[in-house]
């Protein structure tokens, strides 16, 4: 059973410890907020199912790769609880729905996203 945990996480609970100042996106006002804080910063939306161990994985990978604390606000949707923001997310900033996902918002425009083992932290220097 540890091995399985340490390749696909253990509970929810722990899956959510990080380091990363993460903001949970959990109203549809908030992506009002969001368009208005990308006009100061990129913002980072990580769209994840808390149910597949692959977003699990990129999700991990995302968070132990990330180096841009304070130049970029990082917003966490959990796809299971939320659909209807992720749903606003492919109207408001027509982007393709796929989880896991990354976006990146800038100047209130969706400007990068990757979903899956394309999600990568280390492109986000070229969007500060």
């Amino acid at each position: 059973m540890s091995l399985f945990k340490t390749i696909f996480g253990g509970s929810e609970e722990s899956e959510r410890e990080s380091h990363m100042a993460w903001r949970a996106l959990t109203d549809l006002g908030q992506l009002n907020e969001i368009v208005n804080e990308s006009t100061e910063k990129p913002v980072v939306i990580f769209k994840h199912s808390t149910r597949c161990s692959i977003s699990r994985m990129a999700l991990r990978q995302f968070e132990q790769e990330f180096n841009l604390e304070g130049k970029v606000v990082s917003y966490y949707l959990d796809l299971l609880e939320h659909r209807d923001i992720s749903n606003e997310i492919v109207y408001r900033f027509g982007v393709y729905h796929q989880s896991p996902q990354l976006i990146v918002i800038k100047d209130g425009k969706a400007v990068y996203n990757r979903s899956h083992e394309s999600i990568d932290a280390t492109k986000l220097v070229d969007f500060v």
